[in-house]
Formats: structure tokens, sequence, C-alpha cells
């Protein structure tokens, strides 16, 4: 029979992860020769070749993917059977390391704590770690965080087999105003109204992805006036007068006395948070727990949307 070895395995599907040979060693703390030996090795036992040259560099042959392809089952395998001996060795009890963006750390995953705390059972110890979605997905990949909360516009395609998506939350969106604008209190607001106003979002990343789509959705494009990414910036602007921008739900913690906060019930724009994990780690008790948790303060939150 062949013979399948697991560390090998991991080493050739980094190598498919991060594309070169220096990157690979770079992420397992390995000498490039040494990556290279390892992959040599399980071809040969596996008796077809993994890697082919391709200028200076190497890329994986078909056979390779083939493998991979198989070996992603074992790995989601083998993490069933580790969340499946923790349960055994802990009961519900263990650690869960979440890796969250910033504004789910308040509004989802510390509630979630604190209902894990009430519930009068040993619970998993939560370990935080504020995170965005893209490193979030390393960090959950590279096993360094066995929850990832992020949005579905940042989430990996479901063709993706190393990872688990549960979708969570819609979180509405609701339009910052200054309290003496024009509009501040005009019945029915449309995000169509404000297409002429100076918009406040930041220059990249999701949330500048977010405006910008919930806008042209309303028929416009959003001319930035300034660029901010933390809601403490955009919402002291905003109740300076200086823009309009949409805040999420979540945030509605930030809120200053300034700020007027509309919903756009006739728009409804939303922004998707899901959970992720390593596939096959769902079933663990202890993930389980903190993913049920944060299933009911989503659940008492959407109530409260309604």
């Amino acid at each position: 029979m062949t013979e399948w070895d697991i560390k090998k395995l991991r080493i050739l599907r980094v190598l498919s992860e991060r594309g070169t040979v220096t990157a690979t060693a770079d992420a397992l703390l390995m000498t490039p020769s040494a990556v290279s030996q390892q992959l040599s090795n399980l071809g040969r036992q596996l008796g077809v070749p993994l890697l082919e040259a391709q200028g200076r560099r190497v890329r994986l042959t078909d056979a390779a993917h083939l493998v991979l392809r198989h070996a992603e089952a074992v790995f989601a395998q083998l993490e069933r059977a580790e969340a499946e001996l923790a349960g055994y060795l802990r009961g519900e009890a263990g650690e869960v390391r979440v890796g969250a963006f910033s504004t789910a750390v308040p509004a989802l995953v510390v509630p979630a704590v604190q209902l894990l705390r009430a519930d009068g059972r040993p619970g998993p110890d939560v370990r935080v770690r504020e995170a965005e979605a893209a490193e979030a997905y390393e960090l959950l990949s590279g096993g360094d965080v066995d929850l990832a909360l992020s949005l579905a516009a940042h989430a990996p395609t479901a063709r993706d087999t190393r990872f688990a998506l549960l979708p969570l939350l819609a979180d509405p969106l609701d339009v910052a105003l200054p309290v003496g604008h024009r509009l501040a209190d005009a019945p029915g607001l449309r995000l169509a109204d404000l297409a002429a106003e100076p918009w406040i979002f930041g220059g990249s990343g999701p949330w500048s992805e977010i405006t910008t789509a919930a806008c042209e959705a309303a028929g416009f494009v959003p001319e930035q006036a300034h660029s901010a990414s933390g809601w403490t910036a955009i919402l002291a602007m905003v109740e300076a007068g200086m823009g309009v921008a949409l805040i999420p739900r979540m945030a509605s913690a930030a809120h200053r006395k300034g700020v007027a906060l509309r919903v756009l019930g006739a728009d409804l724009p939303r922004r998707h948070v899901v959970a992720a994990v390593r596939r096959g780690a769902e079933a663990g008790p202890a993930v389980a727990r903190v993913l049920a948790a944060l299933k009911e303060v989503v659940a008492a939150r959407e109530a409260s949307f309604s």
C-alpha cells in the first residue's frame, strides 16, 4: 500500500498556498532545502512526481493537485478526531481561540463569552484576538485560532475545502448625519437622497467596498470627502458636519450625541457576518458551544432589529 506521510502532506499543502519553496520554508520554520527534500521523499513514497521546474521556481504537478484533493479530506478527518478526543478528555471544557474583526468583538464575542459564563456549566476558555478578514483566515489556516469571524464579502469561497463557513448575521447599515443636517429628520429617508453629500469611509478594504457597493445599488457613486477606518474618527467627522457615513448597527455603541443615526428601511443595506472553522473542527464540543452562544447573541440582536 502507498505510504501517506501526514507531515509531508502538510508541507505540500503549505507550498500550494504560499507558492514558493522559500515562502513555505519561512512559514514552517524550515530551510528551503529541507522543504525540497521532504517533498522529493513524498513523491518517491507515492510513486508520482509532485513538483516540476518553471523557470527558477517550481510548480505543483497535476498529480500533486490530485494528492491534495484527497489530503484535504484526511486533514478534515484528523480535525474531527482531535475534536472528539478533546471532548472525551475534557468534556466540554477546553480552549477556543477566536479571531474576530473589531466591531464583532464587543457586539458578538463578548456577549457570547458572558452567556457561557452565566449558564452554570464548566465552559471553554475563550481567547480573543482582534484580526481583520485576511489575517483571520491566515491565522485559522495556520492553527493560531480555532474560530474566525469575518464579513462574507471577504470569506473564502465554498470551494476552499480547508474551511467550513457558517452564516451568522445580516448586520443592518444605518446612515450617520450631523444632528443639524437638513435631512436628519426627513421622513422616509433613502440612500439616494444623500447622493450629493460628501461621504466618509476608508480608502481601501472591506468598509470602502461595502459603502461603495451600497451606494451604487442605490444608483450613485459616493464622493469620498474624507478617509478613515475607525468608527470614533468617522463619527467625530460626521458630528463636525464634514460629511455623512454608513455605520453598521453593530458599531452603534460608538454613537455620539451630535450624530443622528437614521434607519434606511426602504433600502435595507446589510453587511453579512460569517463564522469559519477548519473543516471538521465544528464537531468539537468546545467550538460547538461557542458557536451556539454566538448564535444566541445573534438571535437576540436580530429580534431587536424588527
